[in-house]
Formats: structure tokens, C-alpha cells, sequence
């Protein structure tokens, strides 16, 4: 088996090999440091390298191996991790010249557990500054391309790790999620990106009770992000909305009948606009689910005020968590941040308040529906992978966007629900470019949400497709 093959085991089988000693840790560390050399500089995935690192941990790693001490469930895999989320003694930019040359003293929650389980950082992926935007690129380091081609955009903001992903530079990667921020990314590069439910990977931040931003789990299958997820998951004290159910359910096996499921089909939303190059992608999978045993139907809950809820919530989140950036460093951002921060600025105790009353009506209305449904599938993204040089969609079909995310309703219209979605590979454009198909489980159920993508993917097979680098 030659390097580049090796790096597109799963992380399943490379973990497996390792606990073989049919492979090394060091081995699988030195290939996928061969692999980053070679294609990195080709699409700026990874923006910070820190190879010496990694291959003396792998050295390590092999060697409590030796000693016949307990491995971790990720023992010896490599990954790096999205420049948002803070990293021990590795410079943690957030994509901002503000930030340029940080370097924390602390890891971020979910970091420390998957080196905890084993996992070897050797690097961080590149995002939007501050992750603001489903298009990854920054006056740092530049932009991350699309692996299916390098002159359209890989999405956003966990961009730089879906690119990883689809490359064979890492096995796994972690990401982040307001607004479609693991499921957009993941949807554009023909890799998996799971949004858990809130609390389900505990997370630190100034918004301890807030629920539109999660931590969670890219990998190339459903198996894998499922392994990632058992050791990412679990309460901790210090974080308010943590689930306390066991995280080792996620590393069951992912199998299940699903005849007699009900699904719900929205590939037309109301309200939403699609490119037609998504929808008919995406509805040529119908008959997947159908083949599963599945009931499927045309049928979509009332989003009513979804997009009002999303936008007013966002921009109250961007005040609370950008207050030194904005007074201290405005010169230094970038216009769109400017302006979603003085969104929330306008905003009165009133206006937040009758978005959180909206919220639960709809809060209300969607739980009440997927009593009837257990799933509902709709397309990940509206558009396909647009140009690179490109900052964000400004029309679909004829239709003018009245904002930088506007063309993000598919995912943002989730997030607010607080119910945890999966973005899987779903097919190509007559272009090449890949599409990802959403699927929404009930509330808390991350579980059974797995095992209805892992049946989609295991009958599909579409994140086999490699880029060609």
C-alpha cells in the first residue's frame, strides 16, 4: 500500500491496524505528513504545521504500545484541528491579523478529549475570520479552494478541515457549527459533518445557555465521525447545557432496519431558494430512501419566523462575543463582521425577547411534527460550490440575497430548532462538484440520526469518490 492510499483508510481501519501492529502510529503520522507536503500548497487547507510535534507524540504513542498500556480509542490517528478552537502551545489565529501570533495555554474542551482518546494534533485548519461566513478565507492566510475544483470554494467555516478531509491530509477533524458551519463545508468537499445536539460536545464559551453554536465531528464516513462523537461527547461540570446521557453509545455499531421509517422530503421549502443544480441531486436519493424501507413524503413543517428568529439571535451573539474586537480592533475587521455586529447593537430588550418567544412556537410546531416523523431530508446547501474569489452568494435563480448568509436558510433554519442534522455525500453536479443531502433527527436522538445516514451512505458509496490531486 503506497502513502496516499494509506491516508484514505478509514479511521476505523487505521485504528484497527494500529492496534494490530499491522501499522505503526509513526508510519501513519509520516504518511499523512507526505501527503500534507505534497497537496497542502495545492489548496491551503492546513495553516499551521506542527510536524516535529506530531511525529515525536506518534513516537510516543507507539512506544506505551510497547509497554502494553491502554490505547485510546483514536490511538495514533492524526488530526488537526479549526483555528477557532484553541490549542495548547499552537498558534490559535481565530482568522483574524488580531490574532495572528496567539498561542494559548490552554486546549479547548473537545481538544483535549480527542488527545485524551489518543488522537495526534498536527496542525490547525484554516476558517473565516472568526468563522463569520460559509466561505473559508482570511487576510492571514489566504483561502482554502475546493478539492473538486480549485477554483471554487470549499464552504464554511470549517472549511480548511473539509478540505483536509477530501485531500487524505487527516482522518478526522473537528469543526464548528452556527449557521451550517460543519454541514456546509462538509456538503461542498464529499465529506461527512455532523451537528450534534447543543450540549452534546460541551463546549466553553461567554454564551454558556446559548444553543445556535456546537462543537463537533468531520471525518470521511458516518462510521467515523460516530467514533470521533464518543470520544468528543459527555457532560462536564463547567459547561451549563452538557448531556449526560454515555458518549460509548456512539461507538456501537451503526446498523439498523429502517423499514417503515417515516422521513419527511423538503427539497422545495417554502420560503427557501435552491439552485436547481442541488435539487436535482439531491432528489435523485429519494429512491435510496425508499429502497431502505423508508416512508417517504412530500411534506415540510411551518418555519414560520425561523429566518427572523436566526438573524436577530446571531447578531445579539456576535455583541456578546466580539465586544473587545469591535471597540478595541474595528479597522481590523472585515466589513460583513462590522455590519452583524451592529445589527445586534440595534437590537432592543424587545426585539431579542419577541425572537425568543417566536422561537419557541417554532420550537414547538417542529417537535410536534417529527412526532409523526422521525427524519427530515432536505438539501444541505442552496447552492453548488460558487467561485472562490467570490465572498459569499449574492443571488440564486434571479433571486437578490439581502446578506452575506441569507444564502444559508437550509441550515440556519436547523440550527435554531436545536435538533442535530448530518450533512452526507449525496452525488455530483453534471460539472463535478459535489452535493450534500441533510438529514434532521429528532430531538437529542444524535444516535439514530447516525444510523439513518450511515444506512444512506452504506447504500450510496458517493464519499468513495476521490478528488483527483
Amino acid at each position: 500500500m503506497n502513502n496516499t492510499d494509506l491516508c484514505f483508510l478509514s479511521a476505523r481501519e487505521l485504528v484497527a491496524r494500529i492496534r494490530n501492529k499491522d501499522l505503526s502510529a509513526v508510519e501513519v503520522m509520516q504518511a499523512h505528513l507526505a501527503q500534507i507536503e505534497r497537496v497542502n500548497p495545492k489548496v491551503n487547507a492546513i495553516i499551521t504545521l506542527v510536524a516535529e510535534q506530531a511525529l515525536a507524540n506518534s513516537h510516543l504513542a507507539d512506544a506505551a504500545q510497547a509497554r502494553g498500556e491502554i490505547l485510546g480509542p483514536l490511538h495514533g490517528l492524526p488530526v488537526a484541528h479549526k483555528d477557532l478552537a484553541e490549542t495548547k502551545g499552537i498558534r490559535t489565529t481565530f482568522g483574524s491579523p488580531i490574532y495572528k501570533n496567539y498561542v494559548p495555554n490552554e486546549n479547548a474542551l473537545h481538544v483535549a478529549r480527542l488527545q485524551q482518546a489518543g488522537a495526534i494534533t498536527l496542525g490547525k485548519t484554516n476558517t473565516p475570520e472568526f468563522g463569520a461566513g460559509s466561505q473559508t478565507f482570511n487576510t492571514v492566510f489566504g483561502a482554502t479552494v475546493n478539492p473538486y475544483d480549485f477554483s471554487k470554494t470549499c464552504g464554511g467555516s470549517s472549511g480548511g478541515a473539509a478540505t483536509a478531509l477530501a485531500c487524505g491530509l487527516i482522518p478526522i477533524a473537528d469543526g464548528s457549527d452556527m449557521g451550517g458551519s460543519l454541514r456546509n463545508p462538509a456538503a461542498f468537499c464529499n465529506v461527512v459533518g455532523l451537528r450534534p445536539s447543543p450540549g452534546r460536545v460541551p463546549t466553553l464559551s461567554k454564551q454558556l445557555w446559548g444553543t445556535l453554536s456546537v462543537d463537533g465531528p468531520m471525518a470521511r464516513t458516518v462510521g467515523d465521525v460516530a467514533l470521533m462523537l464518543s470520544t468528543m461527547a459527555g457532560a462536564d461540570p463547567k459547561v451549563a447545557l452538557s448531556l449526560t446521557d454515555s458518549p460509548t453509545q456512539f461507538a456501537q455499531p451503526l446498523e439498523r432496519n429502517l423499514k417503515g421509517v417515516r422521513v419527511a422530503w423538503m427539497s422545495q421549502l417554502p420560503g427557501v431558494k435552491f439552485d436547481k443544480q442541488v435539487t436535482t441531486v439531491v432528489d435523485a436519493q429519494r429512491t435510496t430512501f425508499e429502497a431502505l424501507g423508508c416512508i417517504v413524503e412530500d411534506v415540510a413543517p411551518d418555519f414560520s419566523d425561523a429566518d427572523e428568529i436566526f438573524m436577530t439571535l446571531r447578531a445579539y451573539n456576535f455583541v456578546l462575543g466580539r465586544q473587545h474586537e469591535y471597540k478595541h480592533h474595528h479597522a481590523q475587521l472585515k466589513d460583513t463582521i462590522i455590519w452583524n455586529y451592529e445589527q445586534g447593537l440595534k437590537l432592543s430588550a424587545e426585539d431579542v425577547a419577541i425572537s425568543e418567544i417566536k422561537r419557541a412556537a417554532l420550537w414547538q410546531r417542529i417537535q410536534k411534527f417529527m412526532q409523526t416523523y422521525e427524519f427530515m431530508v432536505l438539501p444541505v446547501t442552496q447552492v453548488p460550490p460558487f467561485d472562490v474569489n467570490q465572498p459569499y452568494v449574492t443571488e440564486i435563480d434571479g433571486e437578490t440575497m439581502p446578506n452575506y448568509i441569507a444564502w444559508m436558510k437550509s441550515c440556519y433554519y436547523i440550527s435554531v430548532l436545536g435538533n442535530p442534522a448530518i450533512s452526507v455525500p449525496a452525488g455530483f453536479t453534471a460539472s463535478g462538484l459535489p452535493i450534500g443531502l441533510q438529514i434532521v433527527g429528532r430531538l437529542r436522538e444524535d444516535f439514530s440520526l447516525l444510523q439513518m445516514a450511515y444506512g444512506f451512505e452504506q447504500t450510496t458509496q458517493f464519499g468513495l469518490r476521490r478528488p483527483v490531486i
